[in-house]
């Protein structure tokens, strides 16, 4: 079997189950996860893992309001993302870890706090759509809190007025030669979670922004930094599909970037969910034609995914 480096980006099903927020509760998803991935680390392979913060990062929005106060004010959102990625990042370093001494492994796992640049102009800063934090109890009190605080506000789906934020695209990952230093070393690392904490390039160096990153678009980015022959996006399905809920649903397997891209200019993938997949791939692999591939796949389909027997493999 061909080894190879690569970066896994999981989704939040590997993280955190359903109504179940408890710190307990993720140690012992995040081990379960640990297993999972410990059966592809330990064939050899060079991996990075990438992770998602949507629920985490709410949760710690939701305690930083709650006690929002002169003598303690709310920490910036861009705090609260490196908040969660370290304690996420400390719960799967030590799934991991614990998992390869049980296999006999010396291997050592890093989990890095990750910067990611992102371009002051990008459009996405006129428009932010990311809902993030508590929902407000009626629209005056959500334009209160707005103007009070300089946030942007809209109304939810019917369920209420949020905070809205910007998703830039990310452009460079800050820690990126510390990565490949460590992947060179043997490190099995973990990095850019949540997308990474959204940083601009100013006169006085770095500076963080209230801004999401879409964690898949970073592990993209990351995975041809580092240079990665393969992205694997886990999901909580097998696979990407066309037709999509409809008597004629088919399941893509393998398929080529010319035809994902007819696929989405189709309005084939669902624009909060399957299509940000999609377009991470399809960026990592159309940089290096030839040599990459992208794969979708679900986690606990992960070594059949990477013997080509099941998700989806764009290449």
């Amino acid at each position: 079997m061909a080894l190879h480096r690569m970066v896994i980006a999981l989704g939040g099903n590997a993280l955190q189950k359903k109504g179940e927020a408890s710190a307990a509760s993720q140690i012992n998803v995040a081990r379960e996860t640990a297993r999972q991935l410990v059966t592809l680390i330990s064939k050899g392979h060079q991996v990075v893992i990438v992770h998602g913060n949507g629920p985490q990062v709410g949760d710690i929005l939701l305690h930083e309001e709650a006690f929002n106060t002169a003598e303690a004010p709310t920490l910036p959102l861009d705090s609260c993302d490196a908040m969660s990625q370290g304690s996420i990042g400390y719960w799967l370093q030590q799934g991991i870890g614990n998992e390869l001494r049980a296999h006999h492994s010396q291997q050592s796992v890093a989990s890095i706090v990750t910067q990611v640049i992102v371009d002051e102009a990008d459009p996405a800063f006129k428009n932010p759509t990311k809902p993030i934090g508590p929902f407000y109890e009626s629209e005056a009190e959500a334009r209160i809190a707005a103007e009070a605080r300089h946030f942007t506000v809209t109304e939810d789906a019917g369920r209420g007025w949020r905070r809205v934020v910007p998703s830039p695209l990310p452009k460079t990952i800050v820690e990126k030669p510390l990565i490949t230093s460590l992947i060179d070393d043997g490190f099995i690392v973990i990095a850019a979670g949540g997308g990474g904490v959204p940083v601009l390039e100013t006169e006085q160096g770095l500076q963080g922004i209230a801004a999401v990153i879409d964690k898949d678009m970073s592990a993209s980015v990351l995975a041809d930094g580092i240079e990665a022959e393969v992205l694997l996006i886990l999901t909580s399905v097998e696979a990407a599909k066309i037709r999509f809920n409809t008597p004629n649903e088919q399941t893509l397997h393998h398929v080529s970037c010319e035809q994902m891209r007819r696929y989405c200019s189709d309005g084939e993938f669902a624009s909060g969910s399957m299509l940000p997949k999609v377009l991470a791939s399809l960026t990592f692999v159309e940089k290096r034609r030839g040599h990459r591939k992208a794969i979708i796949a679900s986690l606990d389909t992960i070594q059949a995914a990477m013997d080509g027997k099941s998700g989806t493999i764009i290449t």
